[in-house]
């Protein structure tokens, strides 16, 4: 769950020279009783204009600092959505970032595939590409770089019906928002846009068929940030750097490559 800015905020892009990431897990820290009322009290105003907002579990940022210039490292805690709702109280807000991960799905011209999200998510008629916030592993399991390519391969498949392997899949950037929202863009093989273009209908079939809203209603392909300006609506705050990226309008530094967490 993110607000959409009236501006366009500041992203920071953390991985000019890392091609490591390492994720430690850490506890929650604790909330005050105003607090947690707060939380409460806002999660119920924003499912009852959302009823399709559920309070499933959510990986939330720590920390996130330089340990040496290879290796970024990511302390995080297990809640879920309804922390993130403290975020919109003027009074009792406190740091809740998110961390996501997305997938910039290339087509065979050298075109970028991003949707917009459905009325019915935490953040309607945003532009953005295919991903998710991160769910924390089951209990004795490892939150690492696998388990975050096997959820951006997930994102992908749920959201656009398009299967592809983890291993096929590369850690591309690493951003962080204005809020402190930590994203894990992973890039995946190009793909012809009319086979993307028909695997995207068939799952938007299929979802409806079972009277569920897809999480996108629409995709779209760009090339450039102009095309992002030119969508005439919110974007996601990441969106128009990773597209000049993408165009080599911005020099990326040394690639990303998955390591372990």
């Amino acid at each position: 769950m993110s607000e959409q800015p009236p501006h366009a905020p500041a992203v920071e892009v953390l991985d000019a020279d890392v091609h490591r990431l390492e994720l430690v897990e850490t506890v929650p820290p604790l909330l005050t009783v105003e607090q947690t009322a707060a939380t409460n009290r806002v999660w119920e105003e924003l499912t009852a204009s959302r009823p399709g907002l559920f309070d499933g579990p959510a990986v939330v940022c720590a920390g996130l600092e330089q340990k040496d210039p290879h290796t970024l490292v990511l302390t995080w805690y297990r809640a879920t959505y309804r922390r993130f709702a403290l975020r919109l109280d003027p009074e009792h807000a406190v740091p809740a970032p998110s961390v996501f991960v997305t997938v910039a799905q290339p087509t065979d011209d050298n075109r970028l595939l991003i949707g917009r999200m459905a009325w019915a998510t935490a953040a309607p008629g945003r532009w953005q590409l295919p991903g998710g916030t991160i769910e924390p592993p089951a209990a004795g399991a490892v939150l690492d770089m696998e388990a975050l390519a096997r959820h951006a391969a997930r994102e992908l498949a749920e959201e656009v019906g398009r299967d592809v392997r983890t291993e096929e899949l590369e850690l591309w950037s690493v951003t962080r928002g204005d809020k402190g929202n930590v994203g894990l863009h992973f890039r995946a093989p190009a793909c012809p846009a009319d086979a993307l273009e028909v695997q995207y209908a068939l799952l938007v079939a299929a979802e409806t068929a079972h009277g569920r809203t897809p999480e996108l209603d629409r995709i779209a392909f760009i090339r450039t940030a102009a095309d992002v300006h030119g969508l005439g609506g919110p974007s996601a705050d990441f969106l128009p750097l990773l597209a000049a990226r993408h165009s080599g309008a911005v020099t990326p530094g040394r690639p990303s490559k998955r390591g372990k967490g």
